[in-house]
């Protein structure tokens, strides 16, 4: 039997390190990568790695030894010394050949439509339509049709997006200085916290009591909004007879809750409006022209997208017209008429004593408030009805309505569906969309003093007859804690009045006009000529005497 005999190879030493020595011919010429025990042996060539990085595989099958450095990687030293730059930059186009992205798809869409109807219209002298293919082509145009009525065959949407012009709410004259600009934003970082409480000067008019049948309203038992034929005034600051005679021991300011109302929440508009401040010594007073804008009302004025300005029934003129109307009678109607009244010591002073049962139910207290530094400001405040709380105390409330026009116009919500539901949702909502108003009304409210102040929702029967309204609930709020649902700063407010009239006392005697710009955040302050708005005011005793001697 034959053994089998083991021939050990012949094995030569690296005494120097680890690997082969020159005296391993048949190795001389090959590469040496060093390499782990450990590695992976998988993969052979991989043309996707840099394109498709698994980085879960990414050190699978990687060497621990020379990563990214071994022998077997690819050397481009040859290459590069053969490679030139070449200029890769775009030329810049004309502005005749610029298209937007837009522009350029709808150039595409409408070049293959093109196409299409030639194909199509010579592809139809050949074939014979199936009654199949007429019925698909009149749904498509009827689909067509009730596209073009919901959008008004607008071509490009964004076209509407653009600025609104706005016009002043006064033409600028050329003999107008311009004293001051004060920005929104700088106004917003006043404050004048140390305000006290206000001092009652004088109480005149009579209030009727609310009705509270119209808290259970719902859009389910919603109610007619009725026409009440009643007086209201909007007598401005000079014209008022209790200021004149304030003015002559006391104060050094004056003016009405709705101006100072504007004034404190300028912030928050968007529209123009104007005042009117004559200084005549060291008092100011703030009032308005004849065709002011202060006592209008807006709607949707800071919403996203506000209503148009092109006359129509839905313009922003329209609607703040009918919602001047629907807040004269919605405050009037919600009342217990033909009953008696609360009657304060004094009576109205705009009205004659053969009036009172046809004046509008209405209270006005004259309110002063020491801002410091010897200044003392009186406002004429205005409360509409009075209540009996629940323990039997009197409180005195602020009514206000809020008027839907249009559900489907912006971002507005439908009353009807979801002011029961989601009450929150639709104050929410008018929060956003009229901000200036509603900090208005409760600027108003806190200055006056009311308890409370309540919200008419009130909606157009049709949505295209704005003559006829329904009202759909109410929501009452006290006016502190409202302010602070809407983020309302009353320091912030004072602090604006304060800023104002340190700056109109430091000017000599005259008369001053504060406009908002039309288009920007701004309050812009002129001095105007004595004689800019006579012919708007009803001339005074010294100036009917001048006449009578020329």
């Amino acid at each position: 039997m034959s053994t089998t005999h083991f021939q050990a190879p012949v094995v030569i030493e690296n005494k120097d390190g680890w690997g082969p020595t020159d005296e391993t011919f048949q190795y001389k010429d090959m590469p040496y990568q060093p390499y782990s025990k450990s590695d992976q042996i998988g993969k052979i060539a991989d043309w996707t790695g840099t394109v498709y990085g698994d980085k879960r595989n990414y050190n699978r099958y990687r060497s621990q030894y020379g990563a990214g450095v071994g022998m077997y990687q690819y050397i481009h030293d040859d290459d590069e010394n053969t490679f030139q730059i070449v200029d890769s930059t775009r030329l810049p186009k004309p502005a005749f050949q610029k298209r937007s992205r837009y522009q350029q798809n709808r150039f595409n869409s409408q070049q293959n439509q093109n196409r299409f109807s030639s194909m199509q219209t010579a592809f139809a002298g050949t074939q014979k339509k199936s009654k199949t293919m007429k019925n698909l082509e009149m749904d498509q145009m009827r689909q067509m049709r009730k596209w073009k009525k919901q959008f008004g065959n607008r071509a490009d949407p964004r076209q509407h997006q653009q600025a609104k012009q706005r016009e002043p709410s006064v033409r600028v004259r050329e003999d107008w200085q311009v004293i001051d600009e004060i920005s929104f934003s700088n106004l917003a970082k006043l404050s004048l916290p140390n305000v006290g409480e206000p001092e009652e000067m004088s109480v005149c008019g009579s209030l009727e009591y609310y009705d509270k049948r119209y808290d259970r309203i719902s859009t389910k038992s919603e109610k007619k909004l009725t026409m009440v034929n009643r007086l209201i005034h909007k007598i401005t600051t000079t014209k008022d007879p209790v200021i004149r005679q304030i003015c002559k021991t006391y104060g050094n300011v004056f003016a009405t809750d709705a101006i100072i109302s504007t004034l404190m929440s300028c912030t928050r508009s968007v529209y123009p409006w104007d005042i009117v401040v004559d200084k005549i010594g060291s008092r100011l007073f703030f009032d308005k022209r004849e065709d002011s804008t202060i006592d209008m009302l807006t709607v949707n004025e800071t919403a996203n997208d506000p209503p148009p300005e092109d006359g129509t029934m839905d313009s922003a003129k329209s609607l703040g017209m009918e919602a001047v109307f629907i807040n004269h009678n919605f405050a009037q109607q919600v009342l217990r008429m033909n009953e008696e009244r609360y009657k304060f010591p004094k009576p109205n002073p705009f009205i004659q004593p053969d009036e009172e049962n046809e004046a509008a139910s209405v209270v006005y207290r004259y309110r002063s408030w020491d801002l410091g530094n010897n200044l003392t400001i009186v406002i004429r405040c205005e409360q509409d009805c009075i209540q009996i709380g629940p323990n039997g105390e009197e409180q005195f409330v602020n009514i206000k309505a809020l008027n839907e026009w249009n559900p489907k116009a912006g971002s507005n919500l439908d009353w009807r569906t979801k002011l029961d539901m989601q009450r929150g949702a639709v104050l929410a909502a008018e929060l956003r969309n009229n901000g200036f108003k509603l900090a208005k009304w409760t600027t108003c409210a806190i200055l006056a003093g009311s308890d409370q102040i309540k919200f008419g929702y009130v909606s157009r029967q049709n949505f295209k007859d704005a003559s006829r309204h329904t009202i759909l609930g109410m929501q009452n709020f006290k006016p502190q804690e409202f302010a602070t649902q809407m983020a309302l700063n009353i320091d912030n407010g004072w602090g604006i009045i304060r800023a104002l009239v340190d700056l109109f006392m430091n000017k000599p005697d005259g008369r001053y006009l504060i406009t908002k710009d039309a288009m920007k955040p701004i309050l812009r302050i002129y001095s105007v000529p004595e004689n800019s708005f006579d012919s708007e005011e009803e001339p005074s005793d010294d100036e009917n005497d001048r006449q009578e001697q020329k």
